[in-house]
């Protein structure tokens, strides 16, 4: 398994294992064989293993599996879904959200600590759902007032190695936390050759990853891919049912001539995929939603086969998918 610079991070695997098959989001998985993945990711050379309270039982897997004493070179990340609380409560919410991941993982730290909310100026109203924003969606002035500093705080007391945001939000707020300092030491960027982040972009304007791509290479800030397949629809078919109104189906639907590029090819579309996403200039490496080994093995076949050349890349393009 190659390696890359995760930004102050320092070195990990191209690969990072996500919390969000293992914890049964990306359609259904057993808890043996959710654990025999994480081994066996661990065991092809993936070190960094990213989890979240959100991804159901994933944290509890993680605790269970290691028994509290991981390989000591294993790197693990959480996140906390802050939202807007109300002022002076920031804090308190994300220490209370590492106090249960550290307990569900049965660690002491973490490496890195992510705001996984959205981010987007105080006066900013969504396209989708702007009634709940409050619960998905965290203000500029508590995210530069409150969880900057608490973040900050949290490393000092080595609590947490590095802390992050998920780069999600608002483009242009986004590029701004990016752009201010302190900056973030990791960022997650959506990395598929749809440029989309479907079922979870709320606001109307494009979502503009390639422009926070740059932002976070130009910064020095580590990146972590996500969304290689774009929650099924870079693949040969979803693997739980999803509404045919749904962003995510009509991506599937969108990337209909893909698949028939693929199938001329002879390959499957997520290992291409995949290899799209590693190929990405930035990119430093790329969370996986497998949820059994056998997708595991697909990613690890990605990895391991490399970028795509300039004449399948050159043919993707000319598909004219990009949002």
């Amino acid at each position: 398994m190659k390696t890359s610079k995760l930004g102050s991070v320092g070195d990990v695997s191209r690969l990072t294992l996500g919390g969000g098959g293992i914890g049964q989001i990306w359609g259904p998985t057993g808890r043996d064989e959710a654990v025999a993945t994480l081994r066996a990711a661990v065991e092809a050379g993936i070190d960094l293993i990213d989890t979240a309270p959100t991804y159901f039982n994933c944290e509890a897997v993680v605790g269970e599996t290691f028994e509290g004493a991981p390989p000591a070179h294993l790197k693990f990340t959480t996140k906390c879904v802050l939202g807007s609380p109300p002022p002076g409560e920031a804090a308190a919410r994300l220490e209370a959200s590492l106090d249960a991941t550290l307990a569900a993982m049965r660690l002491k730290r973490v490496d890195v600590f992510f705001l996984h909310s959205s981010i987007a100026p105080d006066d900013y109203a969504y396209a989708h759902g702007d009634a709940r924003r409050d619960e998905f969606s965290t203000r500029w002035s508590i995210y530069a007032d409150e969880v900057v500093p608490a973040f900050e705080r949290l490393v000092a007391q080595g609590r947490i190695g590095a802390w992050g945001i998920t780069g999600i939000g608002v483009p242009r707020s986004i590029l701004a936390a990016l752009a201010r300092g302190p900056a973030p030491a990791v960022v997650q960027v959506i990395t598929n050759l749809l440029d989309s982040a479907g079922g979870i972009r709320r606001f109307a304007e494009p979502a503009n990853p390639r422009a926070i791509l740059a932002a976070a290479q130009a910064r020095g800030v580590g990146v972590m891919g996500i969304r290689a397949v774009q929650a099924g629809a870079l693949t040969r078919a979803f693997d739980r049912p999803v509404s045919p109104n749904h962003p995510d189906a009509k991506d599937f639907e969108r990337a209909a001539p893909y698949r028939a590029l693929c199938a001329a090819w002879g390959e499957d579309p997520a290992i291409i995929a995949h290899r799209y996403a590693l190929g990405l200039p930035g990119v430093d490496t790329l969370v996986l939603g497998v949820k059994n080994r056998d997708e595991l093995n697909q990613a690890l076949a990605a990895e391991a086969a490399g970028p795509l050349d300039a004449g399948q890349l050159a043919q993707i393009e000319q598909l004219g998918l990009r949002t």
